[in-house]
């Protein structure tokens, strides 16, 4: 078993083009760690809710510039057998860890199998990359990007010509390209023949960016902004420039891009402290600004945070994708509401109300930004599509824009972001939602809490009784096959799903309090928050985590 070990990582060692990882594997070797080459040795990377995404290093269970060569092959003999050979492939990246070799990679790899590449001229955000798709006809596109996974990730994310994330069948054949590759050897990488585009694309993406907003609306909110060590610095005060919105004051310690993320555990403007510094950034302006607006390290998320009572706080997903519903409905637009399954039923409220369709999704913008006649879309963690004829994928910086407006259209009439939510809450009852994340360092707990939740139902939580139970693995008339659980209870709703991008199980849960006027908001808010606390225990003690 050890000496066939071995023979693979040798001869996968014989193929890396990168010294780095070859140094990283060599050493493995040499010390016959035999527990480390069975994690890396012990499957691939799998096409998930994003492409390809794993911690960088040696072998076939990381990141590294071989799994990048072979995925790039993968796509473009998937391309080339639907009849796209010669097509234009483009490439963006983000300022992690080996992110520029893996966008070259792509390119050679493009470039040798005869489609034709370009790269984005530097580290960019990733909406600039599902908008530069349709805007330049290419077939495909590819991101290189882990998002607001921790600093030794990396990741390969795969868009097709309609600037949309790929779904099944396409990642299922993809990945059978992929897994067809006989070897590196095999994989033509000349070291020119693409394209590095200039800042036109950019331009085009800024100019498109203006459209998100009324003419003539205020511009006057202030805020404060943080890049959270990625890429998103630049673009956005480009853009808050452009439509006349004062200078964000930086979160100097975390503008510029960074792949160590030095100052947070994880880059993600939900985790735990990850706001701390925006929040003292706040705190020390001599002016208050209105509202901090924070996005993830490749900016196609957009965090927001206000000032409640005498200190900050940050919004949910749920409450920002209310928000900017409301406001579009108040612009008059017309088409399609959609979000994801684990974002709340306000939505669906507030769409009913003003007589425009509404649609639920699986979880993940690659199912939101295929809704039929999509004029709007978000799910809860912190992804909003507010111009789906630009890019059809969430955007953190128009999302940044319209936010910023509804602030300042709000801060005219002398009224905040939480005002609004207070009207949304009577006019359609309080709609209260939290999660339970439990990040795993052995993925088997992940299945062995599906499977208790399965064989053994729970049949109420926090006292209220489970009227119906999905199993989303059977797919429902709306809903293609997904590894998930949706229970309907009483005033409740709880879906259980194992995530897509990190070693996660989370469990999503709303509760709707009917609220008369708003005197009753206080009340209404405790019951919430204690029978989201209640649900959260009891669902905890049936999964077992």
């Amino acid at each position: 078993m050890h000496e066939e070990l071995i023979a693979q990582a040798q001869a996968w060692l014989t193929e890396d083009p990168d010294p780095e990882t070859r140094t990283e594997l060599a050493r493995l070797i040499d010390a016959e760690d035999h527990t480390e080459l069975a994690a890396r040795f012990s499957g691939t990377l799998q096409f998930g809710t994003a492409g390809l995404r794993g911690e960088l290093g040696a072998g076939p269970m990381r990141m590294n510039r071989s799994v990048v060569i072979r995925a790039a092959a993968g796509l473009a003999a998937y391309l080339k057998k639907q009849g796209q050979a010669g097509g234009l492939v483009v490439i963006g990246y983000d300022a992690r860890h080996k992110s520029h070799d893996f966008a070259q990679d792509t390119a050679a790899v493009m470039t040798g199998a005869g489609l034709r590449a370009a790269v984005l001229p530097r580290p960019l955000p990733t909406p600039v990359l599902a908008f530069a798709i349709r805007h330049l006809g290419a077939v495909a596109g590819v991101e290189v990007t882990a998002s607001h996974n921790p600093p030794r990730d990396n990741g390969y994310k795969v868009y097709l010509g309609d600037g949309s994330q790929i779904v099944p069948p396409a990642d299922i054949d993809i990945a059978a390209e992929i897994a067809a590759v006989p070897s590196l050897t095999t994989v033509r990488r000349p070291t020119e023949g693409w394209d590095t585009l200039d800042d036109s694309v950019l331009d085009a993406y800024l100019a498109r960016t203006d459209a998100v907003l009324s003419e003539g609306s205020p511009r006057t909110a202030r805020t404060v902004y943080t890049a959270m060590h990625g890429v998103g610095k630049d673009v956005l005060l480009a853009a808050f420039a452009r439509a006349g919105f004062p200078a964000p004051v930086l979160v100097a310690e975390q503008a510029d891009p960074d792949p160590e993320f030095p100052t947070v555990a994880f880059p993600n403007p939900e985790e735990p402290g990850a706001m701390d510094l925006a929040f003292a950034t706040a705190r020390a302006c001599e002016t208050a600004p209105d509202l901090i607006i924070a996005n993830d390290p490749d900016a196609d998320r957009c965090a927001v945070a206000v000032q409640d009572g005498t200190d900050w706080r940050m919004l949910r997903g749920d409450e920002v994708g209310a928000l900017l519903a409301a406001h579009l409905v108040r612009r008059g637009v017309t088409g399609t509401f959609a979000e994801s399954i684990v974002s709340s039923s306000l939505l669906g409220r507030i769409a009913g109300k003003a007589g425009l369709p509404h649609v639920e999704t699986l979880t993940g913008f690659k199912w939101i930004a295929r809704a039929e006649g999509l004029r709007y879309g978000y799910e809860e963690a912190l992804g909003y599509c507010v111009d789906p004829d630009g890019v059809r994928d969430k955007d953190g910086i128009t999302a940044a824009l319209l936010v910023t407006e509804l602030a300042s259209q709000l801060k005219e009439e002398g009224r905040t972001l939480l005002d609004l939510l207070d009207d949304l809450a009577v006019e359609h009852g309080l709609h209260a939602t939290d999660q339970l994340s439990v990040r795993v360092e052995d993925l088997s707990l992940i299945a062995a809490a599906m499977r208790r939740l399965r064989e053994q139902p729970p049949t109420e939580l926090a006292g209220l009784p489970i009227t119906r139970t999905d199993d989303l693995t059977k797919g429902t008339a709306e809903l293609p096959p997904t590894d998930g659980l949706r229970y309907t209870l009483d005033g409740a709703r709880v879906i259980v799903r194992p995530s897509g991008t990190e070693p996660k199980l989370k469990c999503y849960l709303e509760v709707v309090v009917p609220v008369g006027s708003h005197d009753d908001l206080p009340a209404a808010r405790a019951k919430a928050t204690a029978l989201l606390e209640s649900i959260k225990r009891d669902l905890s003690t049936a999964a077992g985590i």
